[in-house]
C-alpha cells in the first residue's frame, strides 16, 4: 500500500512538473497572441477578458507599415533557399556516404567547420562582396547567404541517414538492372524522405527567422518580415500590439509546417542516429 501510494504521488509530481514546464514555455507565446488581439487601450492591461479585435493585423498591412511585400519577400527567400539547398544537400550527402575520393574527410570536416563561424563575423565580408556584385537588397543575395548557413547542416543531417541505410538495398537494385541514378531516384530517395523533410523544415525555419543578414544586406526591396518588426518602434514608442501581431504572423508558418509533417519530423531526427 505504501509503495502504491508513493508511486501515485510520484506520478502526480511528474505531471505537475510537466505542466509547470509547459506553462513556462508557452506563456510568452500565449501572451503575444493575447496582445495581438487586444484593443489598443488594453495593451498594457493584464486583463484576460476583453473583446478581441483585428485592428493590429489591419494596421500592419496598411500604410505606413505595409508588411504585405515583406511577408512575400520572406516566403520567396525561405522557399527559394529550401528548394536550392535540398537537392544540393542530398547529392552531396550521398556522395560523402557512398563514394570514396581524395580529400573526402577534410572536405566533410570543412563543411562542418563553416558552422562554427558566428554570422556577425561573415556578414561584413559578404556585404563588401555583394556590393561589388550588385546583390545588396536582392532576393538572390539573401538566398545565397542563407544557403551558406543551411546547406552544411542539411548535408550532415542527410548523410547520417544515408549512412544508416543498408547498402544491400542499393546493390540489389543494381543487380536488377538499375543504374546508379535510377537507384538514387527510385530506391534511396523514398527511404531518405523523412530526413529530407526534416532538413527542409529546419532550413525553412532558419531562413524564415533570420535577422542579421537581412538587416545588413537589405534596404527596401528585399526587406523581410523579421526586419519589419523594427518598424513597430514609432515616434510615440513601441506599439506592442503591432509587434505582437507581426510576431504571431512570423510564428504561424512554423507552427503549421511543424504540425503538418510532425511524423516525418520525429522520424528524420531519430533515424540515422544509430546504425
Amino acid at each position: 500500500m505504501n509503495f502504491k501510494f508513493r508511486k501515485q504521488l510520484s506520478d502526480w509530481g511528474n505531471i505537475f512538473v510537466g505542466l509547470v514546464i509547459i506553462l513556462f514555455l508557452t506563456f510568452p507565446i500565449l501572451w503575444i497572441a493575447l496582445t495581438a488581439f487586444k484593443p489598443e487601450r488594453y495593451v498594457f492591461s493584464t486583463k484576460f477578458r476583453f473583446a478581441p479585435t483585428l485592428d493590429s493585423f489591419r494596421a500592419i498591412f496598411q500604410d505606413p507599415l505595409a508588411f504585405g511585400p515583406l511577408t512575400l519577400n520572406s516566403l520567396i527567400i525561405s522557399i527559394g533557399t529550401v528548394l536550392i539547398a535540398l537537392p544540393l544537400a542530398v547529392t552531396a550527402a550521398y556522395a560523402f556516404s557512398r563514394f570514396t575520393f581524395r580529400a573526402q574527410r577534410p572536405l566533410l570536416v570543412w563543411v562542418l567547420v563553416t558552422q562554427f563561424l558566428p554570422p556577425v563575423v561573415v556578414v561584413l565580408p559578404y556585404f563588401a562582396l555583394f556590393r561589388q556584385l550588385q546583390l545588396v537588397d536582392t532576393h538572390i543575395g539573401l538566398i545565397w547567404i542563407n544557403l551558406s548557413v543551411v546547406l552544411p547542416y542539411s548535408i550532415w543531417m542527410i548523410k547520417g541517414f544515408v549512412d544508416a541505410l543498408p547498402t544491400e538495398i542499393e546493390e540489389a537494385s543494381l543487380i536488377d538492372g538499375c543504374n546508379e541514378f535510377q537507384t538514387l531516384r527510385y530506391i534511396t530517395l523514398p527511404l531518405l524522405a523523412p530526413s529530407i523533410i526534416t532538413a527542409g523544415v529546419f532550413s525553412f525555419i532558419l531562413t524564415w527567422n533570420e535577422f542579421l543578414f537581412a538587416l545588413i544586406l537589405t534596404r527596401q526591396e528585399a526587406r523581410t518580415l523579421t526586419i519589419g518588426l523594427l518598424s513597430t518602434n514609432t515616434a510615440i514608442g513601441i506599439r506592442w500590439d503591432w509587434m505582437s501581431a507581426t510576431g504571431l504572423i512570423v510564428m504561424i508558418p512554423v507552427f503549421i509546417l511543424s504540425l503538418t509533417i510532425r511524423k516525418h519530423f520525429v522520424q528524420g531526427l531519430t533515424m540515422g542516429a544509430v546504425k
